[in-house]
């Protein structure tokens, strides 16, 4: 970051304490490219050095004050001008004065409270100026129902798609099987889909979004009575997120299962069934005992609280130079 004044200019960086070692998580910006971020958890210290560097050295720089921010914000993009903040905090490193050399100032938020996990969608992102990706870790769930989908057209079709469980970890996978029951009409395809629906808004300004992850191919031609099919879908390999609801009253992102059976005539019918999807951690981590309470919590009562979220730390300089 740059900061420019009459006869003077300053570069500014910002490095965390620890950014040698942190782990790194990639994550998808609003222009569909991936990049690397520091990994934080909620609870997390955040801490570093602001390196001011005078480009002109001798000549001084006059300023109002030097503070340092860290920002969660969600911004809506049919809202550009408003965005909302979840989280604001700030640090004072220095009072007006002037800057007559270069510069190094410590800062430290301790145990910052992270609610949210970053995302980026197709209808909201986060502004930001140095970026960290936020994940919120769970336990497995103690209540985990069965799902059962039937698909039937009277005295003709009568499909079952029974699953063992109707919550899964990122990297889980579906398990389940197809049961024809009755078959009195010739099915050309049948597929399994996982859609993603996101929802921006309230009120009169809401906006939703489908978005196929993936597709699971379950038969090309036609079944008999009888006959069953087990179905295998992993989940590792597709771009998912915990499921989100009503964050921070701005947005959801919920997933479902999509059955889809094409017969004669390129004729259609689906049946969907919602399930919900949730991280789990890596490694065992100190702080996990309180977090993972917290995510129980919010996974029991609301399937899962998060956003995109990257978290925005930014320094504020203003400045008067003669």
């Amino acid at each position: 970051m740059s900061f420019f004044s009459f006869g003077q200019s300053a570069q500014i960086d910002i490095v965390l304490n620890d950014a040698e070692t942190r782990k790194k998580a990639e994550h998808k910006t609003e222009d569909g490219k991936k990049d690397q971020y520091f990994l934080f958890y909620d609870g997390d210290t955040v801490s570093g050095k602001v390196n001011i560097t005078l480009k002109n050295p001798g000549k001084r720089l006059e300023h109002q004050g030097i503070k340092i921010e860290f920002i969660g914000q969600i911004e809506l993009y049919y809202d550009r001008g408003n965005n909302y903040e979840f989280v604001s905090l700030v640090k004072d490193l220095a009072r007006p004065g002037e800057l007559t050399q270069s510069q190094t100032f410590d800062f430290e938020f301790t145990n910052v409270e992270k609610p949210y996990e970053a995302y980026t969608g197709q209808n909201v992102k986060l502004c930001k100026e140095m970026d960290i990706v936020v994940h919120t870790l769970s336990i497995y769930p103690e209540l985990n129902s069965s799902i059962k989908m039937e698909v039937g057209i009277e005295d003709c079709l009568h499909i079952e798609f029974e699953s063992n469980k109707s919550k899964y970890h990122l990297k889980d996978v579906i398990v389940g099987k197809i049961y024809f029951l009755l078959v009195r009409i010739k099915i050309r395809h049948m597929e399994i889909d996982i859609i993603k629906r996101e929802t921006t808004g309230t009120g009169t300004n809401v906006y939703h979004e489908n978005d196929t992850i993936a597709k699971y191919e379950i038969m090309d031609g036609a079944p008999v009575r009888g006959e069953s099919i087990p179905i295998r879908l992993f989940l590792a390999g597709y771009e998912i997120t915990p499921t989100m609801r009503d964050i921070n009253k701005k947005y959801s992102v919920r997933y479902y299962l999509n059955l889809v059976l094409i017969y004669e005539e390129e004729r259609r019918y689906f049946k969907q069934q919602e399930i919900t999807l949730w991280r789990r951690g890596d490694v065992v981590r100190k702080s996990m005992s309180h977090q993972t309470a917290i995510a129980s919590q919010r996974f029991e009562g609301s399937p899962f609280q998060r956003c995109h979220l990257i978290n925005n730390t930014d320094v504020t300089f203003s400045n008067n130079c003669s």
